[in-house]
Order: C-alpha cells, then sequence, then structure tokens
C-alpha cells in the first residue's frame, strides 16, 4: 500500500516512546553515581546509600569473558565479580524472551551515544547516518562479533580482563581516575565523535556484549512483527530506528542488531494501531 495524504495525516498523530528515555536516564545516573561512589569509598568518602562496587562488578560483560575460566577452575578473571555472572544470566534470559533490551533500555554507553546522536542530527540533519555507504555499513556491521571473539579468546587465554583497556563504557565512568588506560580514553573519544556522523557507531560495529545478545534476536520467543495487510508504508518505522533496520521491507523483524528498544512499535511511533508489534514466534 503506497503512502497517501491519510498516511500523512496518521504520522502527525504518531506517538512518543515516553518510558524509554526515562529508563535510560534512570540506569545512566545509576551507574555514574556507583562510580563516582567507588571513587569516594577508596578515600573513605563513600556515600552509604549506594553501592561500592566497581564498574566491573556491574558489567554483564564480565560474566561473559570469565565463563570459560569459571567452567575450567571454578574462579574468576581478576576484577570480574559473581555480580557480572549473574547479570550475564539475566540479560542472557532477557534477550531469550525479548532480544537484546539491555541495549535498548539499560546500557549508559548507547544512551549516550544517543545523546550525543541528537546533536549530530541538528548539525547535519537529513544527511545525518547517511555518510558510509550502505554497502560498506553492512560489512561493517559484523566486525563486533570479530571484537566479541577475540576479546573471549585472548580473556580465556591470559586469564585477564583484557578489554578493559580499550573499554569506552569503563572510561567514560572512570575518566577522571587513574585506572582508565589511554587505549579506552582514545575509543571513547573516537566513539563520540562517530555519534555525530552515525547513531550508536559502537553498538553497531564494536560493541562485542551488542553481539553476543545480538546473536538471541535470530531465535527469541517474543519477535517484532510487522502487519503488511495494515501498513501504510510510511517508513516511520526505519526512520526512528536507532540501528537503522529496514524494518518496513520485513515481516518479522530478526535482524542481528535490533535492540528491542520499542521505537518503530505502534506504542511508540508507527501511527497506525497492530501495525507493528511484538509477537510470540513468527516467521521471516
Amino acid at each position: 500500500m503506497e503512502s497517501s495524504q491519510p498516511a500523512k495525516k496518521a504520522i502527525k498523530r504518531r506517538k512518543s516512546n515516553r518510558i524509554r528515555p526515562w529508563v535510560q536516564l534512570f540506569f545512566f545516573v545509576l551507574i555514574a553515581l556507583i562510580a563516582i561512589n567507588h571513587t569516594l569509598a577508596e578515600e573513605g568518602k563513600g556515600i552509604a546509600f549506594l553501592s561500592s562496587a566497581s564498574l566491573h562488578a556491574i558489567c554483564p560483560f564480565g560474566g561473559v569473558v570469565t565463563l570459560y575460566q569459571f567452567i575450567t577452575t571454578g574462579t574468576f578473571v581478576q576484577k570480574v565479580h559473581q555480580s557480572s555472572l549473574v547479570l550475564m544470566i539475566i540479560g542472557v534470559v532477557l534477550a531469550l524472551f525479548a532480544g537484546p533490551v539491555f541495549c535498548g533500555w539499560v546500557c549508559p554507553l548507547g544512551t549516550f551515544q544517543e545523546w550525543i546522536a541528537k546533536i549530530g542530527k541538528k548539525i547535519f540533519k537529513r544527511r545525518y547516518n547517511h555518510f558510509i555507504p550502505a554497502k560498506i555499513d553492512n560489512v561493517l556491521r559484523y566486525l563486533r562479533y570479530i571484537v566479541l571473539i577475540w576479546v573471549v579468546f585472548m580473556t580465556a587465554k591470559s586469564m585477564t580482563l583484557v578489554f578493559a583497556d580499550v573499554d569506552p563504557y569503563f572510561a567514560l565512568f572512570n575518566f577522571w581516575t587513574n585506572e582508565v588506560a589511554i587505549g579506552g580514553l582514545i575509543v571513547l573519544g573516537v566513539t563520540i565523535l562517530a555519534s555525530l556522523f552515525v547513531e550508536r557507531p559502537w553498538c553497531k560495529y564494536a560493541c562485542p556484549y551488542g553481539a553476543f545478545l545480538g546473536i538471541f534476536n535470530l531465535f527469541r520467543i517474543f519477535s517484532l512483527r510487522r502487519n503488511a495487510d495494515t501498513c501504510i508504508n510510511c517508513k516511520v518505522c526505519d526512520k526512528v530506528c536507532p540501528m537503522n533496520i529496514e524494518v518496513s521491507s520485513k515481516s518479522v523483524i530478526r535482524n542481528h542488531q535490533c535492540i528491542s528498544c520499542m521505537e518503530c512499535t505502534s506504542s511508540a511511533q508507527c501511527p497506525v494501531p497492530q501495525s507493528l508489534d511484538f509477537v510470540i514466534g513468527g516467521k521471516k
């Protein structure tokens, strides 16, 4: 069905996802406070009602990289705590049901990139997110799986947290300390700069945890389904997707880069009720 005047009117009535920005802000502030409190706690000035745990202890990816060592020796990689393994399990369970919910709703680095993107969109307007040719972009999106394999292999081999030296998430919430490696600050700087031109560049091209959770999109229980009978081909879903997935060209979206943000759904941006919703199962 081609876009028409009724479609344009429907687009004007589209809704906004009011819940996700607040959830993202909550977790960003929470992680920031925990990071600051960890620094204060080391000086004996910690905030009583906040955890004094390091960021490594509350990072679910730590559970992924320490899994091999935990299974083979019963111990954890240095700096990784049992809490990371628990958070990893929670993330996997959520991903099995609804995909990478952590990426779209919780991850503070993903949120930070979206905030930078707002500046980029104001500067470049329609040119934003169109600087990299589609063919090159499609190839680059698989780089994060190479990063995932490298990080898991090197961590298992060395029994050290090798990723910490280049982790922009750790650098973002520890840049004021001497715990951050120069590599992490460089990667964070490149991520911030790239976010002015491309939305969520770290998530798309380099994040190993995003790559890990993205695999669950291929067989998760609740899938995003587009109802072709009611779809008006307005392509609003394509425009609002932070990961630039062509939602309008699929009947069921099982793209490995979907972050389950729900921005494209009928409860958020899609102007036609029940045209884009989560359903159990579904075929391509």
